[in-house]
């Protein structure tokens, strides 16, 4: 690979592994906690590019902060690559330059961003930071169909993906009439598309970086509901770039020795939670294992051969892991793990500790949050449990009204708004303000999950209050599902509900009124609408 090739020739031969145990809190960190906790007022501008990485860089080059890598990327292949906040920072203005250059792309313009778990996603993520491009994630599993709508829907200009995803592009563009650029990641050229590849060798170091206010949009991302076609979930520049500071030592106990692997594909909220933002304003160093599937033996293999402290996975993951004898690995350097995105059994967390002598803290939050409540270091774990409101959120449990329910009684999760909105609630449903004035009740943001709050202020997952099924932490709407099986001639009518499973939680299953017998359906519905995941 000629690019990994490349990056390594950026990379200083002085560069070491994270083996500094100091656990001094930067002042970057203490200044960006302080306004995620209220203690100082947020200022007017903020980018997390300009703001933070910027800001890591030099404490680099002044000698004031160790040169780790912040980024270490392994393929399973014996391929990998590691990079510093100051490669991070000239290869991210490279790519900033790509975007305004060659793509003609501007600030406020939509990049739509289908990629697997390569590097050119956190390239390409930091480089529309800097320019003040929105980024849009879709996860690289979206069909030719999904793609399409949420083009449409976002009004995007531009589009990167992998070879993989091309032609599934080509195929439906024509419909996409705001669509002007098409960047392919990889070693090949495409006829109609830029390479990424191949224009980043070329682009200049040199850009300055746009001047965002702290409420400007920074990403987009589409999730799913019960009814329709999933929706447009805003989020500003200071929600993701500030607002997930305080986790990342109360939740996934971050350090600037840390070493943090989490498994979320980068079409997923929790990827720009975990990969990047938390990780890099706590000084932390993100690992990532490309990891097309995942397998559970190699998940503890690569914990048995890297450094990685930190790990993330969701229940799912978990549950498949404890499947295996955990205990013939000799993990390298594992001290603290994390898990969210659906509700962690018990028994998964008791056979977890029992063979890692680990602890799971368990977060939670969704599309339009951050993490809102949490089991944080040096509080009791209460299993199955999501733990205990995480500041400066406010989370109650209402009734229909909006009215605060007594500890034990079941009601709606939810944040309070009033008087003042928390910055790190998502800005809006974009171009649907129906959507978004009905998911406030009261003094409230309900997020539309049940749950109940005991005693001591541990907060219970229930269920949804809607009907979105969540399977192995992606939710998915029946009505897209039952859209995409009328489609087949053969079928009249179609109903989608969940069923329990006992590894994914819940699993789609499909009731169908037929005209008539068809063999071909089970072939004919392998296609169909790709769910999201928090």
């Amino acid at each position: 690979m000629a690019l990994l090739k490349y990056f390594w020739r950026l990379r200083p031969p002085r560069l070491s592994l994270h083996q500094s145990k100091r656990c001094i809190i930067s002042p970057i960190v203490s200044h960006y906690e302080a306004i995620n906790l209220g203690e100082k007022e947020m200022p007017e501008y903020f980018n997390f590019a300009n703001d933070v990485m910027d800001k890591w860089t030099q404490m680099e080059k002044d000698g004031t902060t160790p040169l780790n890598p912040v980024f270490w990327w392994v393929n399973g292949q014996k391929e990998e690559v590691k990079w510093s906040y100051e490669e991070l920072t000239v290869l991210s203005r490279k790519a900033a330059n790509v975007l305004t250059g060659p793509c003609g792309l501007q600030r406020g313009d939509r990049l739509l961003m289908i990629l697997p778990r390569i590097p050119e996603w956190w390239l390409l993520v930091l480089a529309s930071i800097r320019t003040g491009i929105v980024f849009i994630p879709g996860t690289s599993q979206l069909t030719a169909k999904d793609i399409s709508y949420r083009l449409q829907a976002s009004k995007a200009k531009g589009i990167a993906v992998s070879d993989v995803l091309a032609p599934a592009v080509d195929s439906i563009a024509s419909e996409c009439k705001l669509l002007k650029t098409k960047l392919i990641v990889s070693e090949g050229g495409r006829d109609g598309w830029l390479n990424f590849k191949e224009l980043l060798k070329a682009a200049p170091a040199d850009h300055n970086c746009v001047r965002t206010k702290s409420d400007d949009t920074l990403a987009i991302y589409f999730t799913s509901g019960t009814t329709g076609t999933p929706k447009m979930v805003s989020h500003s520049h200071s929600c993701y770039g500030i607002g997930l500071t305080a986790i990342g030592r109360r939740l996934m106990n971050l350090s600037r020795s840390s070493v943090f692997w989490n498994i979320s594909d980068p079409g997923w909220v929790k990827a720009a939670w975990c990969c990047l933002f938390t990780p890099w304003i706590n000084g932390a160093c993100v690992f990532i294992h490309q990891l097309p599937v995942f397998e559970p033996t190699v998940v503890l293999n690569t914990l048995a051969s890297y450094p990685v402290t930190n790990f993330c996975a969701p229940p799912t993951g978990y549950r498949m892991l404890v499947q295996h004898d955990i205990t013939r690995y000799k993990f390298m350097s594992l001290n603290h793990c994390v898990t969210g995105g659906e509700a962690l059994n018990p028994e998964v967390y008791e056979n977890w500790k029992k063979q890692t002598g680990l602890d799971i803290y368990e977060g939670y939050g969704q599309t339009e949050t951050v993490a809102i409540c949490a089991n944080v270091k040096g509080k009791k774990i209460k299993p199955g449990s999501m733990g205990l409101a995480i500041p400066p959120y406010d989370v109650q449990i209402i009734d229909d009204e909006g009215k605060i329910q007594p500890p034990g009684t079941e009601g709606d999760i939810a944040i309070r708004i009033k008087p003042k909105r928390p910055f790190c609630l998502f800005k809006q449903y974009v171009d649907n303000p129906e959507k978004t004035a009905a998911s406030e009740r009261g003094d409230f943001y309900s997020t539309g999950d049940r749950g109940l709050m005991d005693e001591e202020g541990y907060i219970w997952f229930v269920g949804r209050s809607d009907d979105v099924i969540n399977s192995s932490g992606y939710r998915i709407g029946p009505f897209e599902v039952e859209s995409a099986l009328i489609e087949h001639p053969a079928v009249v009518e179609s109903a989608v509900v969940s069923s329990p499973d006992p590894v994914r939680t819940e699993v789609v299953k499909a009731f169908e009124a037929y005209q008539g017998t068809s063999r071909s359906c089970e072939k004919d519905h392998s296609s169909l609408q790709i769910p999201q995941k928090d």
